[in-house]
């Protein structure tokens, strides 16, 4: 629920204070967004989610819900410690392993929520979400503490890829800038320019920790990345254009 509302309250959002740029989206983007949504989005998650349960019940079957922890260490797991889990296999996305499955995400030029889940349809099969999520969900007795964290991290990268970012200046600004990322912070990792930066999702201190953090109260000049690809390619093979450069990163700290 927490999900599908920040879905909705986004969407609703972008509509009524953008519609004019939604309408300069392209065919090409439309369907790009569209697909990204039902099928990298929503049918391979739980896809993959159910084979997962089924190979842990013929591998696993006397570890199902035999693992006890207190609601508040759940959560951690899930919002903080796969958070960080996550952050480097960001980075590996945009190493040059990585970097053709998730350089469509990157075509995006304006950050909206549909864009959310653009990339080659395959793609969420490389993110480590998945495959510690739905481990975790077979062995706990009661994981309805790491789901809320799992559903808070997804309804965060909803907003985090919206361009409804509480104003530099504000009390809300001052309450979440110093810990967790902003989309204007989301959207200098998008930004048009080669060096790539602010790979966490939740958490600043990841990016600080690790010297790939650029600081800024402003947005970027300009978003998006241009890929040469026909529609088919780009959402199921866009091994193309080698991003040697993606690994540079650029801190402020």
């Amino acid at each position: 629920m927490i999900i599908f509302g920040t879905f909705i309250l986004l969407i609703s959002l972008t509509t009524w204070c953008s519609w004019s740029e939604l309408t300069q989206k392209t065919l090409h983007d439309w369907m790009l967004d569209s697909a990204g949504l039902w099928v990298q989005g929503l049918l391979i998650p739980l896809v993959q989610l159910t084979c997962l349960q089924t190979l842990y019940q013929q591998l696993l079957p006397h570890w199902q819900q035999g693992l006890a922890l207190h609601p508040l260490i759940a959560f951690v797991l899930s919002f903080v410690a796969v958070d960080y889990l996550y952050y480097w296999n960001h980075r590996f996305l945009h190493s040059p392993w990585g970097w053709f499955a998730h350089q469509v995400h990157h075509t995006v030029s304006t950050m909206d929520v549909l864009g959310t889940s653009r990339n080659t349809l395959w793609s969420s099969f490389l993110i480590i979400y998945l495959w510690v999520h739905g481990l975790f969900i077979y062995l706990l007795n009661d994981p309805t503490a790491y789901v809320l964290g799992v559903s808070l991290t997804a309804a965060l990268d909803l907003w985090r890829h919206s361009q409804f970012s509480p104003q530099p200046g504000s009390w809300l600004y001052h309450c979440l800038s110093g810990w967790l990322i902003l989309p204007q912070d989301h959207g200098w990792h998008h930004q048009s320019a080669a060096q790539a930066c602010n790979y966490g999702a939740n958490f600043k201190l990841w990016d600080r920790l690790h010297g790939t953090w650029q600081q800024s109260d402003q947005w970027p000049l300009a978003l998006g990345q241009t890929l040469h690809l026909s529609l088919w390619r780009q959402l199921l093979y866009p091994r193309e254009i080698p991003q040697a450069t993606c690994m540079q990163t650029h801190s402020l700290d």
